[in-house]
């Protein structure tokens, strides 16, 4: 049994800098590098992406970053675990097996984590008894099931660590809990069992200090100014002993810091009730962590505890709710504010003549330059030389929220004077997509584990 292992998290979210996992697998020692591609938005996102082509639905930039990777992943004997694969995790595996072959790669052993996507069970589902109310709300999903656009079950850690425990070198999975994706490997390597509570609380909190990527790190540090080299920003890297004591860091010479500030920080993201933090393995105690900044960009994590998790799962629903657009123009010279505020209200007039008009709940005026982002808090420039004019609407008709697009642009030669900078082209509808929170009993879901060979 290894006295530590070495997991960095090179991913916050779909979009992230493909240079997290690339520094990370090249500017030290790592064992496992894990990759966190979903919100709760992507996944509607996938299943769009998906439903146009059945060989989509799953995060492409993991695939290219594996393009420029996998070679020295390889090399360093390194594990990989991502929940790239969306709705599609055996799509994402073909291609990367094809990548494999691209580079002369034929001793890697893949596997699949699926069981997650519930979409096509849903009325099966409904009815067992599962209502599928909404945990904010407590509305029944009846009420928006025909506007369903995506459903996902939060998997756990041990679908992964069985992977893992498979012999399998890239771990790839639809909806999982993104603190899964770090403690997995501890209960891999130490054998951690299902009723090893605050083991696994330990490694579901240094999942969650790992799983937004840079932020543990020194992204979007409130002393900002003091931190070197924030370009070169180094990514998250737990080491895991198997007491369930662990340590933050990063690799010597980055950027940013880790330090109680950074990683206290990022421990209260998203937390929710702080002494029951669910999750499919265990509920963690936040309120028993202990820190102990050691210097040296490296924070000890321990004295964590856990209980018994629930009987249930959570469900990531989304669904359709109408159309939007928004578009802006820039509006110049003396009296720029009163002109943006006279050019929004000349579009709802014009909108109005032709028959077509919107609730104040469904418009949205902004006037950038006069202090939106900090209204109520600081002063805005009392004239500025120019400002811009964001404009918007919302509504479930796609033909009202068109036409509303096509009465911007007419301002540059019907508007007041200074009406310029509409380069950007006409605003065009887009779906709304918006989120069903839920639960499903744990009993009712099982998740497969697939391996796969190049």
């Amino acid at each position: 049994m290894k006295d530590k292992v070495l997991i960095g998290n090179g991913q916050g979210f779909w979009g992230d800098s493909i240079l997290g996992p690339i520094r990370l697998v090249r500017e030290g020692d790592l064992d496992y590098l894990t990759l966190d591609y979903l919100a709760e938005v992507t996944m509607s996102i996938m299943q769009k992406l998906k439903r146009r082509d059945p060989e989509k639905g799953y995060a492409t930039d993991f695939v290219r970053m594996l393009d420029r990777l996998l070679p020295e992943i390889m090399e360093k004997d390194i594990k990989v675990i991502a929940n790239a694969g969306g709705v599609n995790p055996e799509g994402c595996v073909k291609a990367i097996i094809e990548v494999a072959k691209k580079h002369g790669i034929d001793d890697l052993k893949l596997a699949t984590v699926t069981g997650d996507d519930i979409y096509d069970k849903i009325d099966r589902y409904v009815e067992s008894g599962e209502e599928f109310r909404n945990m904010d709300t407590d509305e029944p999903l009846k009420t928006i099931r025909e506007d369903v656009t995506s459903a996902n079950v939060y998997l756990g850690a041990f679908p992964i660590a069985e992977a893992l425990n498979k012999g399998a070198q890239i771990v790839v999975t639809g909806r999982c809990t993104d603190p899964s994706l770090a403690l997995a490997p501890m209960i891999y390597e130490y054998g951690w069992q299902e009723d090893d509570y605050d083991k696994l609380a330990a490694g579901t909190v240094a999942g969650h200090i790992l799983e937004c990527g840079a932020q543990a790190a020194g992204g979007i540090y409130t002393d900002w100014k003091d931190l070197e080299n924030l370009a070169m920003i180094g990514y998250p890297i737990v080491e895991a002993a198997p007491s369930g004591d662990i340590t933050v860091t990063k690799h010597d010479g980055t950027g940013g810091v880790v330090n109680f500030q950074s990683v206290s920080s990022q421990l209260v993201y998203e937390m929710g009730n702080p002494a029951k933090y669910l999750t499919p393995d265990v509920i963690a105690d936040f309120t028993s962590i202990e820190l102990d900044d050691l210097g040296d960009n490296q924070v000890k994590v321990f004295n964590i505890k856990g209980k018994k998790p629930t009987d249930t799962l959570k469900v990531s629903m989304s669904f359709t709710r109408g159309y939007k657009t928004v578009g802006q123009i820039t509006v110049a010279g003396p009296q720029a504010i009163e002109k943006a505020e006279l050019s929004a209200s000349m579009v709802w007039k014009r909108l109005e003549y032709d028959g077509t008009s919107f609730g104040e709940d469904q418009k949205v005026v902004e006037i950038l330059g006069t202090n939106v982002c900090h209204l109520g808090i600081m002063d805005a420039p009392e004239e500025p030389g120019e400002v811009v004019l964001r404009i918007g609407v919302q509504d479930k008709d796609y033909d009202k929220v068109a036409r509303f697009g096509t009465e911007l642009a007419p301002l540059v030669t019907s508007g007041p004077p200074g009406v310029t900078g509409f380069g950007a082209g006409r605003p065009k509808p887009s779906e709304i997509i918006s989120y069903w929170p839920t639960l499903i009993a744990k009993e009712k879901i099982e998740p497969k584990v697939q391996i796969m060979t190049v």
